[in-house]
């Protein structure tokens, strides 16, 4: 695996700036895209960054199962959030059910990021 040097880190985009090889046209990024476009930025080949990447998702997905938020400074936090007992119905059978009380996964986003997203071009939003 490829280590990044000070000439590579020299390549990259500053802090704030964005360096995107996507284009503007696509409504999502898959996973197989967000490997490509990161191997191509940095010069680690595909296969080491699926790897890193997969380390990464478990490593968060670890962390929430044992109740533990996850906090990337500029970036987000992954959190747990507790939803109450709620109840719901049953339209097949008409009935009224118990949904009970639950935790789920959720991603805070920082407020750089908030920023950053609110103020894009107007011509890069989509339905």
């Amino acid at each position: 695996m490829k280590r990044l040097t000070s000439s590579d880190k020299d390549a990259l985009p500053e802090r704030g700036k964005t360096l995107s090889l996507r284009p503007l046209s696509r409504k999502r990024m898959t996973k197989a895209e967000l490997v490509n476009l990161i191997s191509k930025k940095t010069g680690v080949e595909r296969s080491a960054v699926l790897v890193t990447l997969e380390a990464f998702m478990e490593e968060v997905k670890g962390s929430l199962a044992q109740g533990e938020p996850v906090h990337m400074r500029g970036f987000g936090s992954f959190v747990v959030k507790r939803r109450a007992q709620k109840t719901g119905r049953n339209l097949s059978k008409n009935t009224t059910i118990i949904i009970p009380a639950h935790d789920v996964p959720a991603f805070k986003p920082a407020d750089s990021f908030v920023e950053q997203v609110k103020n894009r071009d107007d011509k890069s939003h989509g339905a």
